[in-house]
């Protein structure tokens, strides 16, 4: 769940961020999951499954908007283990049943994705 004070309070979202300049897609998101959800989370399998694409506004965690053109790169990945040490970005992480996902207060990035999924 996304931290009350970020761009999304109290929503639920998936784990994501960009790619730094001279960085490779696949190191990008090894980043993001380390940043994010800490050095324990192993990845073993990672699969681009699809990208979408987007002109609007982002909100940065200091308020500040900005209008921006967004490529959104989606992946599969399957992990050796569920040792999760989420950042200060979030307030609490879940493993979700597919079934159990319209249960949760999804931002709206996310609810596009797991649609897209076929999961909601």
């Amino acid at each position: 769940m996304a931290d009350d004070r970020g761009v999304f309070p109290g929503q639920w979202a998936l784990s994501g961020g960009g790619v730094e300049p001279g960085e490779r897609i696949e190191e990008a998101l090894r980043r993001e999951i380390r940043e994010e959800l800490g050095e324990q989370l192993l990845l073993t399998e990672i699969t681009p499954w699809t990208f979408s694409d987007d002109i609007r506004t982002k909100t940065y965690a200091d308020g500040r908007k900005e209008e921006i053109y967004m490529i959104y790169l989606i992946f599969d990945c399957v992990s050796a283990n569920r040792e999760v040490k989420i950042n200060e970005e979030f307030q609490d992480y879940a493993w979700v049943k597919p079934e159990d996902l319209a249960h949760y207060d999804l931002n709206v990035a996310t609810r596009k994705t797991l649609r897209l999924k076929g999961l909601l």
